[in-house]
């Protein structure tokens, strides 16, 4: 699959270009290129294994390069991967925090680490634990905190020095709802008063609601980068229906797209999927699959979404993502 690259503004504030990176004869990340524009929220997505966490690492100085040039906030980090680190935050994918020290303590030693006075750390860490809901378990070890716990003050350890640049490694796996909707809102406020947001995520809903431009990543190459309106147009105003069946009776593959020309179909085991520009009459295709010994079980309409355009352009079915999230990959989660 060919990489497409979308134009952006002149002023950007993170620029790649052919960036590659190996891990001994596995190619990570495969000459990829992209821009982030300052105050944007821009989001790579992609299953396990795809080279989203190696480019975070690569962009952070975490890793090095093969090849290829990169640009932090009007600073070349190709040679000195450091050189911006004033700039930015990392929210990794899993907690870089001391469990042996208390949640408050974690903060106050993150923001002595970038030369924030005592009274001026103190004072943030406090507003930082308030904003996360972990007041109550401010002189808690780190290492008594639940997952989420955990992962909440690991996103608020990289924002602590407030960075005009921030990168978020999967920032919602692995937490409740209530905990990711509050992380969520956390991003969008941050992206309100200017920052800008660098995320990876699995999670298709996830990219949908932050991103307004979304990089699709798969197997180290970027095939597809767009806003997110353009993404989705496409699927807009299209009607979709899915079939669940019990069982599959004689060459429906063949024989539905004959007696009904004006809709797509897709079949997969215990399930038919039915596009159509026009609205979908339920009881013809019902009817039909009756007559032919075939048992529905469910049939709902499907609202378009950006999985819908993340499946066609990668082959990758969304479910599948899920999954591959909890598998080990070369070097981490790529």
């Amino acid at each position: 699959m060919a990489e497409v690259a979308e134009k952006t503004g002149k002023n950007t504030i993170i620029h790649v270009t052919g960036l590659t990176k190996s891990y001994g004869e596995v190619l990570a990340v495969d000459n990829i290129s992209f821009q982030v524009n300052p105050g944007e929220i821009f989001g790579f997505l992609g299953p396990n294994g795809a080279g989203k966490t190696t480019t975070i690492n690569v962009l952070t100085g975490l890793a090095r390069l093969d090849s290829g040039t990169i640009q932090i906030g009007g600073i070349d980090c190709t040679h000195n991967p450091k050189a911006a680190q004033h700039l930015i935050g990392i929210v990794p994918d899993e907690s870089n925090l001391y469990p042996e020290l208390t949640g408050f303590e974690n903060l106050c030693f993150c923001a002595a680490l970038y030369g924030m006075r005592k009274a001026e750390r103190q004072t943030r860490a406090r507003e930082l634990m308030d904003t996360f809901g972990l007041s109550n378990a401010a002189d808690r070890k780190f290492a008594d905190y639940s997952k989420g716990m955990k992962r909440k003050l690991t996103f608020a350890a990289g924002i602590i020095h407030q960075p005009p640049i921030l990168f978020l490694d999967e920032p919602t796996t692995g937490i409740d709802v209530a905990s990711a909707r509050q992380v969520r809102q956390i991003i969008s406020g941050l992206q309100s008063k200017g920052t800008t947001v660098f995320l990876t995520t699995h999670y298709i809903e996830e990219a949908e609601r932050l991103c307004e431009r979304i990089a699709f990543i798969v197997n180290g190459r970027i095939v597809r980068i767009a806003r997110t309106a353009d993404l989705l147009q496409p699927v807009r105003g299209k009607n979709i229906l899915i079939l669940s069946t019990l069982n599959v009776a004689g060459n429906l593959s063949e024989e539905m797209p004959l007696f009904f020309p004006q809709h797509q179909f897709q079949f997969t085991s215990g399930q038919i999927r039915v596009e159509s520009q026009e609205v979908v009459n339920v009881a013809p295709l019902m009817r039909f699959l009756d007559e032919r010994g075939v048992q529905v079980t469910e049939a709902r309409r499907h609202l378009p979404s950006l999985e819908d355009v993340f499946v066609q352009v990668t082959g990758i079915e969304a479910g599948l993502m899920k999954k591959e999230k909890e598998k080990p990959g070369v070097g981490g989660n790529q």
